[in-house]
């Protein structure tokens, strides 16, 4: 089969590679359409350390079964299907207690790192474990269902947040997950203030239903949204970017006993206002990929509530996958999500 192969930092090669072999419980499925994640633009470079080449990379795909495992039950050949990014064992402590996404020798897929390898879908075909699949409705297009992996990442962050209605929200990073929050929150009934250094980005946080928006570089963020909220601060910050100056930004944001969600993890490690966060009892929580959010994205982008469509910027055949990362990796603009086309 074609793949997309990460020979080596910075360069990929449109090569041909063994076809995956499905084992007893997985299925082989025909890759239809796979998105370009920022974590796989940051990891092209050997920055993050999470792939480490050679790797197959794409977690964010769609496509159809053509193949099923002899033990794999409920799906058959000509499914119509999208997959979890995190592949976990069933029978894992932490899987059984609800948090799948913390289980213990869970992979990552097209992930290549100390701990694990596991090629992904920027490929023909890629084998994927029964129990992470879900049914694509009729009334969504591949291209949307490969959009279902980064929304059901800002959902998570959301559900883990407890967003109530008429919460004060600050979203610190309008890329692609921060915009999915500032959507979402905005669907839960809160009040949400996006925050970014771009004019483009903070164009389409209006468009995705904040409120308000302010730019770091020409304005005093932590000032302006005490003014918006009676000199208090925000109840809510999701900060979607991952270094140390955005997240002190959150924390300065927040009223006392407010809480911060740490999406963003472009950096191993941050420097913080530790005696901010405990002198005014500020919870500080990680959200970490996905935890069963799937079928309520699905169904949100079946009923129109969230807009991927205006997210994709280009769809391309999966040999010219190396010039669109190339154009993501030099922040080439108006460009926001690449779907590749195996």
């Amino acid at each position: 089969m074609k793949a997309l192969v990460l020979e080596e930092y910075n360069r990929f090669v449109y090569k041909d590679v063994d076809r995956p072999v499905a084992n007893d419980d997985e299925v082989l499925v025909e890759i239809k359409a796979v998105g370009i994640c920022g974590s796989d633009v940051h990891g092209m470079d050997g920055s993050t350390g999470r792939r480490i080449p050679p790797i197959i990379m794409g977690h964010e795909a769609s496509g159809v079964i053509i193949e099923t495992g002899k033990n794999v039950t409920g799906w058959n050949i000509g499914d119509r299907v999208t997959f979890d990014s995190t592949i976990y064992k069933l029978d894992d402590w932490y899987t059984r207690k609800g948090h799948y996404n913390l289980s213990d020798n869970r992979m990552v897929l097209g992930v290549s790192c100390r701990e694990f390898k596991r090629d992904g879908a920027f490929a023909q075909f890629v084998a994927i474990p029964g129990h992470i699949l879900y049914h694509i409705p009729d009334n969504v297009t591949f291209e949307q269902a490969a959009m279902v992996e980064p929304v059901a990442v800002a959902l998570h962050a959301v559900n883990l947040s407890g967003a109530k209605i008429n919460d004060t929200a600050v979203v610190i990073g309008a890329g692609m997950i921060g915009l999915f929050i500032i959507r979402l929150l905005t669907l839960a009934g809160c009040r949400v203030i996006a925050v970014d250094l771009l004019r483009e980005k903070l164009d389409m946080a209006i468009i995705a239903g904040a409120t308000a928006v302010l730019n770091p570089q020409t304005e005093h963020v932590a000032g302006e949204i005490r003014k918006l909220t009676k000199n208090r601060g925000a109840d809510l910050a999701f900060e979607a970017v991952g270094i140390s100056a955005s997240v002190n930004s959150a924390i300065e944001c927040l009223r006392k006993g407010a809480m911060l969600i740490l999406v963003g993890n472009i950096s191993p490690t941050v420097e913080f206002s530790l005696q901010k966060v405990v002198t005014q009892e500020i919870v500080v929580r990680g959200s970490c990929a996905i935890n069963g959010e799937y079928p309520a994205v699905l169904d949100l982008i079946s009923k129109g509530k969230i807009n991927v469509d205006s997210m994709i910027s280009a769809v391309a055949p999966l040999s010219e996958g190396a010039v669109f990362f190339d154009k993501l990796y030099k922040k080439e603009q108006g460009l926001l999500k690449v779907i590749l086309k195996p």
